[in-house]
């Protein structure tokens, strides 16, 4: 039996960019803070790796919202980035704790 895969629609297009911006900045934040705390030397490096995580956002963020378009919809764009931001905050959440 075949089974026809839907295509993508560009009717998808302003959910997916929507999920992009808002929980790619979220997943991009949360990734930065794991880099911070689990990085060398951690939290308290010097202003190198303060400048390096600022710096880092943005590549993750453009990252994310590249690759949110290969989603079949912004249903599941939303959905997966979200359970991938608890994830991240949860991790960052769980290190902070466990580090400081």
């Amino acid at each position: 039996m075949n089974a026809v895969k839907p295509r993508l629609e560009s009717r998808h297009w302003f959910g997916k960019t929507c999920a992009g911006v808002i929980l790619g900045f979220g997943l991009a934040l949360a990734l930065s803070g794991l880099f911070a705390w689990l990085g060398p030397d951690g939290i308290n490096a010097g202003g190198g790796k303060n400048q390096f995580n600022m710096w880092l956002m943005a590549p993750i963020w453009a990252t994310v919202l590249s690759f949110v378009y290969l989603f079949r919809d912004s249903l599941r764009a939303w959905l997966w980035l979200g359970a991938a931001n608890v994830l991240a905050f949860a991790a960052l959440w769980l290190v902070r704790g466990v580090m400081s």
